[in-house]
């Protein structure tokens, strides 16, 4: 079975995601940001919307569902950690169960640090992770609730997927994460490259995201906070991993 991935630009620079079954004509949401681009989308290519999954409470990434739901009929899934503050449920999940979309199996994650009970959703059959705002493209959402060894914790887990996944994250942050990692990073000649590669797409009005895990874990310095290179570049040789992940994510906070 032929898994299609669409992304869907929403408001001024969120993604949501689209995961088309072409045997079974079944279609996947991740994150519904907006109604209006994602409903476009749909109706163009004449599918029909029957998943829905969230990552994470924010409005941003939740404010199309009730709409959706309403056109399509769709199922809804999100976290049950944090079902108190999403739209009505129709299945609510934890990190590890078996979770399927038209017959192909969707890893729940937890992804906790940008808020307490984001969770993530790997599909191996798309060679996907839809991970909303924990790992981003050249970077990592900021820390509202949890704390940077929940972040750490969670950058470390979604590392260990293989390195052809395809990271489907939740914004178009990546020239502003360029510029971030140049000041920490600045010697990386995989990250330099990027960055230019970066700036072109932008002038050409590309996405950037998805961006595949193997160049996030060459590039982002967020996941190189546990590397001799990352450390010496930011003076903390020997300090442990979270920690180093800790002062970069600070001084993104600050830059």
């Amino acid at each position: 079975m032929t898994l299609d991935l669409v992304t869907i630009p929403c408001r001024s620079d969120n993604y949501a995601f689209l995961v088309h079954d072409t045997e079974s004509g079944d279609t996947a949401l991740f994150d519904a940001p907006e109604t209006a681009p994602i409903k476009a989308e749909l109706d163009a290519r004449g599918w029909t919307l029957t998943d829905l999954f969230i990552t994470h409470h924010h409005g941003d990434h939740v404010e199309g569902v009730e709409d959706l739901r309403a056109a399509f009929g769709c199922r809804v899934i999100g976290a049950k950690h944090d079902a108190h503050r999403l739209p009505a449920l129709d299945q609510a999940v934890s990190p590890g169960d078996d979770l399927s979309f038209s017959g192909h199996k969707v890893d729940v994650m937890a992804a906790d640090g940008h808020t307490i009970g984001h969770i993530a959703f790997y599909m191996p059959g798309a060679k996907a992770a839809f991970t909303g705002d924990s790992l981003m493209a050249l970077g990592c959402g900021r820390l509202f609730e949890g704390t940077p060894d929940q972040m750490w914790t969670t950058l470390t887990t979604l590392m260990s997927l293989p390195d052809d996944t395809l990271i489907c994250s939740g914004h178009e942050y990546t020239a502003a994460n360029a510029r971030f990692a140049l000041s920490v990073d600045p010697q990386n000649p995989d990250l330099i490259r990027r960055a230019d590669d970066v700036t072109a797409m932008r002038n050409r009005d590309e996405f950037t995201v998805p961006s595949l895990l193997s160049l996030e874990k060459a590039t982002n310095p967020f996941l190189r906070a546990g590397e001799p290179g990352m450390k010496k570049a930011v003076s903390m040789e020997h300090d442990g991993d979270a920690e180093v992940f800790a002062a970069i994510r600070k001084a993104k906070d600050n830059f």
